[in-house]
């Protein structure tokens, strides 16, 4: 019995460290009611954002400027402007794009960010 107590211990500890080496980085928006460059952003980004490499591999999550980061993210330093793009893994800050700087602009700061700080385009 004791045996069996071990091997699932071991398991355990192992598919969790699994599984946490497994969690995927997140785009964090911070946006606010009535910002143009969010808008902007939202018209032109969000509705293709999920349907590229980018979107698939750091899935967006949205954050309202007046509200505190999601549960167990930590952003290096706040947030001044909207919107602002934060790269976050296991929740930390990699990296951030703060402002829309047009659609051209943003996918070459999106990529560079990815590029520089995970292991996005890797292997393909």
């Amino acid at each position: 019995m004791a045996q069996i107590r071990n091997l699932l211990a071991a398991c355990a500890v192992f598919f969790g460290a699994a599984l946490s080496a497994g969690a995927a980085p997140q785009l964090v928006m911070v946006e606010r009611d009535g910002c143009h460059w969010c808008e902007a952003w939202n018209e032109v980004i969000a509705p293709i954002y999920p349907k590229t490499d980018a979107g698939a591999f750091a899935p967006l999550l949205r954050v309202d400027l007046y509200e505190d980061p999601p549960e167990g993210v930590r952003f290096a330093r706040p947030v001044s402007f909207t919107p602002t793009f934060i790269l976050v893994d296991d929740g930390r800050e990699l990296g951030r794009i703060e402002g829309y700087p047009g659609e051209e602009f943003f996918w070459a700061l999106l990529e560079k960010l990815l590029t520089d700080t995970t292991r996005y385009g890797a292997g393909s």
